[in-house]
């Protein structure tokens, strides 16, 4: 009888957990995306519904991006508890102008975003943006780009940079000459809109470099004051990333009840290649959201090379991979 009593009760347990959770007390915390819902978020969508943060004694809230929202700016005043920042590169940026936040985890192990040109146009070369109309993000995109510039031999002056709009068509409609893409969303409509042997590719890993990014971030007095929040954040995330991975379709399912909008066979595409870029580098080690320090190193020093960022940021205050280092490894393999 005793050991039938266990096993019920082992049974039902992952069905209380939230309800001890609030018995014991939860926190709310919000956590800010880099843009609108997507199943780039897929994970984070999938642990908020099957209630691993309220688990954790997390009320998380999920706000969205947009085109005028830095994430680094709102949780750095405290906006919002949580953060998936631009990457590594607009890390630098905002440590650059002192706002305090700290990396707590990388998401994309690898440069997701390429710089695009046409195949049959002049531009066959790094040299050739000379001249050109370039459309990039001022989330970071910006800085890898001048970095991958500057090391060709071009200084700002040399090229016209714009702000990128929401839209591909400018492009498209040859109005700009280079435009910025993620592999998994701009490059997707790109390929749609033009075919794929139409477009020519410049990658920042072409240059011997690679930026990590989708960072997670928390502001240094969070990290500080609240570390088992942090830590609980970063469990209930890998759960539900490691369902999305492992079940995409409950993955798009939890995006889409967010923006039933959505193109569902974008949303999968993106997913599968979110996921390539999740689990590639030392995460395929090391386990999800995972902070590779000779990879961040690296990005560093080469965007202090070409004078990209002025001042060497402080890395050991910048990036804590403590709070990872606590969930044990087998937990944190996709």
């Amino acid at each position: 009888m005793q050991r039938r009593t266990l096993l019920a009760a082992a049974a039902v347990a992952p069905a209380i957990l939230p309800a001890i959770a609030r018995a014991q007390g939860t926190q709310k915390a919000t956590l800010r995306l880099k843009w609108l819902a997507q199943t780039q978020f897929a994970g984070f969508y999938l642990a908020k519904a099957r209630g691993y943060y309220e688990a954790e004694g997390i009320d998380l809230t999920i706000n969205p991006g947009g085109p005028n929202l830095l994430t680094e700016n709102l949780v750095a005043t405290g906006a919002d508890t949580f953060g998936l920042s631009g990457g590594t590169d607009s890390v630098f940026a905002a440590r650059e102008k002192n706002l305090p936040v700290v990396c707590i985890g990388v998401s994309h192990q690898q440069t997701p975003f390429f710089f695009v040109t046409r195949a049959d146009g002049p531009i066959r070369t790094l040299q050739d943006f000379r001249g050109k109309t370039i459309t990039t993000w001022y989330t970071g995109a910006n800085y890898v780009l001048l970095g991958m510039l500057a090391k060709a031999g071009l200084k700002p002056g040399d090229f016209t940079m714009q702000p990128q709009q929401v839209s591909v068509t400018p492009f498209v409609e040859g109005q700009i000459d280079v435009v910025t893409a993620t592999k998994y969303n701009e490059f997707y409509t790109l390929m749609t809109r033009m075919g794929r042997d139409k477009l020519r590719t410049f990658v920042a890993e072409e240059q011997g470099i690679t930026f990590p990014r989708d960072t997670l971030i928390v502001n240094e007095t969070t990290a500080r004051q609240k570390p088992e929040m942090v830590r609980g954040f970063l469990r209930a995330s890998i759960k539900g990333w490691r369902d999305a991975l492992r079940d995409q379709k409950a993955g798009v399912d939890a995006v889409m009840a967010a923006a039933p909008s959505l193109n569902r066979d974008h949303q999968e595409f993106m997913l599968v290649e979110a996921g390539k870029l999740m689990t590639a580098g030392a995460a395929a080690q090391q386990g999800l959201f995972w902070i590779d320090e000779a990879a961040i190193r690296s990005a560093h020093d080469f965007l202090r090379e070409h004078e990209v960022i002025k001042q060497p940021i402080d890395l050991a205050k910048t990036y804590d991979g403590s709070f990872l280092a606590a969930i044990p490894a087998a937990d944190r393999m996709a």
